[in-house]
């Protein structure tokens, strides 16, 4: 039944994305399952998404599915991509510091009769002489050829062979692996100040199958593991797993290692060598933990006093910053107000010289009207207009005009008095009305009337309006 509906659901992810572009990736038989595998595990409703998080972790489910779950609980990621740099050299790291506890575990010897150990006995010659030649034609050869383990070119490729290995072989029952190479894993554990286990797989020894069934599978060391370290592994046949174990220095395998931050310093506080039973290598890695952990207590709180100090120093400068900010703003607030006065006072001389300008314009003015002024006619003239002008301070003026006179000339004498005001106009007593001593119409086309035709009588009263405001 789950065949069938992974065929169907197969047939339906081929029809819809089978029919890609010739940049994509199409999807085979063995990748679709595992994306259906991977939806149904992670809940993601999204198809594309659950795609392109299995293209980022190489089609590898339980990497896939973990990451996601630690992501969901802001959990650091076990699975790193592979980066287009050059290989970058691991840490430095203190493989045989004098703190080093080094726990071997010897294989159980079978209980043996007599004739198992006559048998063992006539054979041992033959075994020390093929163990000798086979070791001397080993030498030999490593001499005339280059061990290709030698020369890392995939340190990336080669842990993730491994784990796709050892899955396949043991199942999904084991601590995560770190999917990343040595020098990554190094560089993270000194970064979170975590503990790194290092497993170091051999297919040839005897005691690496019993070791991965029965003490990596074991439930108690995963989720021990899982909790408290980074899982890193790989074979000892790939040129990875080789550099490192050239770098550690084992004897035996199974082979385990666990290294930590140590006075600033990552440093192989513990070896176990040895089929290692589920119980013992948890007592073993807690002890491990348990001596070390004061230094990483050390570096958290060296860390912590430095991000405080960091913190410290950034919040006085930013202080300082605030400060520069608000003198500048003062500053600028400052000058902004001086420029502001500068300008009031340059618009005040600028007023005061205008003023000045017009009382000069306007006295320039009056002396010439008054020197154009006709002459006063002689008052027993019968052409003549006798006029008595009032000025709004109660000031009378009396003069005579001729009927020939402009109502401009009556306008220009009452203009070149002292106490005529700035802005005015002549008005009659009775019927009151406004006399046009100036062109009226549209640009001052219409001419000004005389005072003859302006209907004044020969002695007439006019008022002096003033219309300033």
């Amino acid at each position: 039944m789950l065949n069938h509906m992974l065929n169907l659901s197969s047939c339906y992810l081929h029809h819809t994305y089978g029919k890609m572009d010739d940049n994509e990736e199409e999807l085979d038989q063995e990748q679709t399952e595992k994306l259906l595998l991977f939806q149904d595990l992670s809940g993601i409703e999204d198809i594309e998404r659950c795609k392109r998080i299995l293209q980022q972790h190489n089609y590898n489910i339980e990497a896939a599915v973990q990451d996601t779950l630690n992501e969901s609980e802001g959990r650091p990621l076990v699975y790193n991509q592979p980066q287009s740099q050059p290989q970058e050299r691991p840490p430095t790291v203190d493989t045989q510091p004098f703190v080093q506890r080094v726990y071997t575990v010897a294989r159980p010897l079978p209980s043996h009769g007599w004739f198992q150990w006559s048998y063992m006995l006539i054979l041992l010659p033959f075994r020390f002489v093929y163990s000798t030649i086979f070791d001397v034609f080993r030498w030999i050869g490593r001499i005339l050829w280059n061990d290709p383990r030698l020369n890392v070119v995939d340190p990336q490729g080669d842990v993730l062979k491994f784990v796709r290995y050892f899955t396949e072989l043991y199942g999904l029952v084991h601590p995560n692996f770190y999917l990343g190479t040595y020098s990554q894993a190094l560089n993270d554990a000194k970064r979170d100040l975590k503990y790194v286990l290092v497993y170091l797989h051999s297919n040839e020894h005897q005691d690496t199958d019993h070791f991965c069934r029965t003490t990596l599978a074991n439930d108690d060391v995963t989720n021990f593991v899982n909790e408290h370290m980074i899982f890193w592994a790989a074979s000892v046949d790939t040129p990875e797993g080789y550099r490192v174990s050239r770098a550690l220095k084992e004897n035996t395998y199974p082979f385990l290692a666990l290294i930590v931050l140590r006075n600033s310093k990552l440093t192989v506080v513990l070896k176990i060598e040895g089929p290692i039973e589920p119980e013992d290598l948890v007592a073993k890695l807690t002890r491990g933990m348990r001596d070390n952990e004061g230094y990483l207590v050390a570096a958290r709180q060296e860390r912590a006093d430095i991000s405080l100090s960091q913190n410290l120093r950034q919040e006085q400068d930013e202080a300082y910053r605030e400060s520069l900010r608000q003198d500048e703003e003062k500053e600028k607030k400052k000058r902004v107000e001086q420029e502001k006065l500068e300008q009031e006072e340059a618009a005040r001389k600028e007023e005061e010289q205008r003023s000045q300008q017009l009382k000069e314009d306007k006295i320039r003015m009056r002396l010439e009207k008054a020197a154009n002024l006709p002459a006063e006619p002689d008052a027993d003239d019968p052409e003549c207009v006798r006029l008595l002008i009032k000025l709004p301070n109660g000031v009378r003026l009396d003069r005579c005009f001729r009927k020939t006179d402009s109502l401009e000339v009556i306008y220009d004498y009452v203009y070149v008095q002292d106490d005529v005001p700035e802005e005015f106009q002549l008005q009659t007593n009775y019927p009151r009305r406004v006399l046009q001593c100036q062109p009226a119409g549209e640009g001052g086309t219409t001419p000004i009337p005389t005072v003859d035709e302006a209907g004044l009588k020969p002695k007439e009263m006019l008022f002096v309006q003033d219309i300033s405001d």
